[in-house]
């Protein structure tokens, strides 16, 4: 996936737009080359809520595009991957009423308890929209900002998903897609369509929702918008950006994936719709027709990279051995649904070592994420199959020893790094080929990459977490006023 000075066919862009920033990439439909590239940050908010003011993440499109030069303006068609589960509300003049409500804000954890009780408990969430939704899902921040902010919440009259939002400013279409759609926990996996009976509960009217385009579907064309596009161009639907890495990485059924961002994701693509009633794998669709069985931590990269700050070390200076357990649950946690938790400590002793510290904080985040693992893969599966490591943490020597001692399977390493705008450009190439997305990805080799062969499982480690975890988790679960 190396850059090329031109390019054999049609243009497309694919943008990923993130919890931290917007990238956008001009890629060639031939060959998969990355023609040019761009980039721009936006801000969220810290302390309590994390929240982004959606018009930063269209100015950031636009900057990026822009960085891209002239080839943006050749591309043919453009597709938007973007962060899962935000809450967009619009107004009548269509400016968004409030920031949005990102994923990895949990104030809306007692609104998810709630709603859990109100439909019938797990299993009856998780036959119907295919996951038990918690905080991080829209559902339960509509629930928050409808009970928190009632003006505000009668001034809405569109939501929308954080790509859903950045597809209608191309367009001037409400639309959405099922791989994002599946997220939200008001969308009914089975009949594939908004359950009315959960939007009803949450005094949410369908109307305001999107559109959801089906796979395949051109949704509209660039309207004159000062973006270096050409009159015409079309527009995919976009998706997730879970979805859109999927099809960035070209998945089978049965391949799973590891995911080391903000957050850490696990999941595989599955012709079986998911439906786990202890809520740990979220059952969302893919952006193709099949399935995307998924567990989710909130706490990873950023999680260790600030107990490495906090030890004034590198996060490469990890050291074996010791006896300290560290769950990093620094900004409370969704796998284990431990929404109330802080990071906890157990085990130090006089000869425990900084790094041996460090490296507690990876076991404990990596712990969360391979605890999933088998619950998101059909039962059927190969075990010897690599599991595909992306992900900003990817290509660190201390995550990839942590994955594969943790495991015990071999890890393959796609060179190709920016997977979910790789993906909404790969989604882009279809509208304009009438191929398979995933298989113009296989076609583009973005998964080839070293396969980093199993080392024996640590059994003893994954066991001491477990068992902290278990002997600790009311402590963990302790809301902040100690009710």
């Amino acid at each position: 996936m190396s850059s090329a000075p031109s390019a054999q066919g049609p243009l497309v862009v694919g943008v990923d737009t993130s919890t931290q920033s917007t990238k956008a990439l001009v890629v060639d439909v031939a060959s998969g080359h990355v023609v040019a590239r761009g980039q721009a940050p936006h801000r969220v908010s810290t302390g309590e809520g994390r929240e982004s003011d959606p018009q930063e993440w269209w100015e950031a499109l636009c900057t990026a595009l822009q960085q891209c030069g002239p080839a943006a303006r050749e591309a043919a068609a453009v597709s938007v991957g973007g962060q899962q589960h935000g809450l967009v509300t619009l107004g009548r003049d269509g400016d968004p009423v409030r920031p949005a409500l990102l994923w990895n804000d949990v104030r809306s954890a007692p609104q998810a308890r709630s709603l859990l009780e109100r439909l019938g408990g797990p299993k009856v969430w998780a036959d119907r929209v295919g996951s038990v939704p918690g905080p991080s899902f829209t559902v339960t921040k509509w629930a928050w900002f409808a009970e928190h902010e009632p003006a505000a919440a009668r001034a809405t009259t569109a939501v929308r998903l954080p790509h859903d939002y950045l597809t209608e400013r191309l367009t001037g279409v409400g639309t959405t897609d099922r791989g994002d759609v599946s997220g939200t926990g008001w969308w009914a996996s089975g009949p594939e369509a908004y359950d009315e009976e959960i939007l009803g509960m949450v005094g949410l009217d369908p109307m305001m929702l999107p559109r959801v385009a089906r796979p395949g579907e051109v949704v509209g064309t660039v309207r004159g918008s000062g973006l270096p596009f050409s009159k015409g161009t079309l527009v995919a639907p976009g998706t997730g950006d879970n979805a859109a890495a999927a099809l960035g990485l070209g998945l089978r059924p049965g391949t799973p994936v590891l995911s080391l961002g903000t957050s850490g994701t696990v999941y595989a693509v599955s012709e079986r719709r998911p439906t786990d009633p202890t809520g740990t794998v979220a059952g969302f669709a893919d952006a193709r027709g099949d399935w995307l069985p998924l567990a989710c931590t909130l706490n990873c990269t950023l999680a260790v990279d600030r107990v490495a700050a906090l030890l004034g070390l590198d996060r490469e200076a990890v050291a074996p051995g010791g006896t300290a357990t560290l769950l990093p649950y620094l900004d409370g946690e969704r796998t284990p649904d431990l929404p109330h938790a802080s990071g906890l400590l157990h085990g130090l002793r006089h000869d425990t070592t900084p790094g041996q510290l460090l490296q507690a904080a990876y076991d404990g985040a990596v712990h969360s994420l391979l605890g999933a693992l088998d619950l998101v893969l059909d039962a059927d599966a190969d075990k010897s199959t690599p599991l595909l490591l992306i992900g900003g943490g990817a290509r660190g020597a201390a995550w990839q020893h942590t994955v594969r001692r943790l495991s015990g399977r071999p890890v393959q390493v796609p060179r190709a790094r920016e997977l979910v705008a790789l993906g909404a450009a790969a989604q882009a190439a279809a509208v304009l080929t009438g191929e398979d997305p995933a298989a113009i990805a296989r076609r583009w080799g973005t998964a080839e990459g070293p396969v980093l062969d199993p080392v024996e499982r640590d059994e003893e480690t994954l066991s001491r977490i477990s068992g902290v975890l278990s002997d600790a988790a009311t402590l963990l679960d302790r809301a902040p006023n100690g009710e």
